[in-house]
């Protein structure tokens, strides 16, 4: 096989050793599964009846995909705690020290991750389904906000992976997993920015977690209050792209110089 064949048949093995675990751990991920699901029922509940919505509008047309970027989000944690748990212990030494791609170590993780958020995804919409929740704008336009669900997955994965090869262990990852929280509620995943104060809507309406949730609306057709409040809002679409183009662009070369430099 050329250079290139070889690179997927590793980063194919290597996802694999990701899905073996999965199968031979099935709580695990099916909880990560519903945990969005969870969130989904626990905020549509305590928010809805405080939500103002014009008569045939339900909280959850703002909620679902709100929800579907936090989805996102949350993803970061378990890429982090994968990539460090084999850095401590030594897989991914023992990785670099076989003949394979360097490559194919984080693209098996890429591939396994992603299939992951996919399944997040169909479970989150089956969810969001039931509950009342529906796109109205076709199916083109759904695919091409699920589409930028998962290109913000694939950015954050890059995050996860660089974060995750350089801290010091696996009880590191907890203090950054801290952090994501408030960068998951700084936005409009829940709620309109144009209820929040002007300084701290501002902060939220330019995370680009809310860029990506205030485009997926738009193209599910759900309305979303604060999405021509600001410039932001009303570039959503390109905002949804170019934000995690940009994240790729950075931390894409800092994990691979990261992986080459790992026992230096």
């Amino acid at each position: 096989m050329s250079t290139l064949g070889w690179t997927l048949a590793d980063s194919w093995t290597i996802a694999r050793r990701t899905l073996t675990h999965w199968r031979n751990q099935p709580g695990l991920i099916v909880f990560n599964w519903l945990f969005p699901v969870l969130m989904l029922l626990m905020f549509g509940s305590l928010l809805g009846g405080a939500m103002d919505f014009p008569e045939g509008e339900s909280y959850y047309e703002l909620l679902v995909p709100g929800i579907f970027a936090l989805a996102m989000l949350f993803g970061l944690e378990g890429t982090m705690t994968a990539v460090t748990t084999d850095k401590d212990k030594g897989v991914t030494d023992r990785f670099r020290s076989l003949p394979m791609n360097s490559t194919a170590v984080v693209l098996g993780r890429c591939i396994a991750d992603m299939l992951d958020s996919v399944v997040t995804l169909i479970v989150l919409a089956a969810a969001g389904l039931a509950l009342g929740w529906r796109w109205h704008e076709g199916l083109p336009a759904a695919l091409a906000a699920f589409g930028l669900l998962l290109l913000l997955r694939f950015a954050l994965l890059w995050v996860g992976i660089f974060i995750g090869l350089s801290v010091k262990n696996a009880q590191s990852v907890t203090v950054v997993q801290v952090l994501v929280w408030p960068i998951g509620f700084l936005s409009s995943a829940f709620v309109a920015t144009s209820t929040m104060p002007d300084w701290l809507g501002t902060i939220a309406q330019w995370n680009p977690l809310s860029a990506t949730a205030t485009a997926s609306r738009a193209l599910f057709g759900n309305p979303d209050p604060s999405a021509t409040a600001t410039w932001i809002g009303n570039h959503a679409e390109i905002a949804a792209i170019v934000s995690p183009l940009v994240l790729i662009a950075v931390f894409l070369p800092l994990s691979a110089h990261r992986y080459r430099t790992l026992s230096q």
